[in-house]
């Protein structure tokens, strides 16, 4: 957990360390515009990510999703089916993240079955 006074950017510098310890195999990191910039040269250079960035372009006549972007967002809207993930309410940060490993693991065997 970071403070809010912390940019994404920086942010992002220990999430990847760590993602690349755990996920080895993880080559392309797909991220939007707010990451563009430094970070993509710094996690080619320190842990040999491909940072790509999901521009939107300047003018789109109607909807259209972007690439990879509508994978998180699917995810995300799936999760929030979960009742208990509609609002915040919870005090404690691992009660949060066991309720959202809850989420995605029946989301999971519900696609599976």
């Amino acid at each position: 957990m970071q403070s809010a006074s912390v940019q994404d950017r920086d942010g992002a510098k220990p999430l990847l360390r760590a993602s690349r310890r755990l996920w080895c195999f993880v080559r392309t990191v797909f991220d939007d515009g707010g990451y563009a910039g430094k970070l993509v040269e710094w996690a080619r250079g320190k842990t040999h990510l491909t940072l790509q960035i999901v521009k939107r372009p300047r003018a789109l006549p109607r909807f259209e999703p972007l690439p990879r972007r509508w994978v998180v967002e699917r995810s995300c809207a799936w999760l929030i089916k979960q009742r208990r993930l509609l609002r915040d309410l919870e005090q404690r940060t691992d009660v949060a993240e066991t309720l959202i490993l809850i989420a995605a693991t029946a989301t999971m065997l519900r696609r599976i079955a």
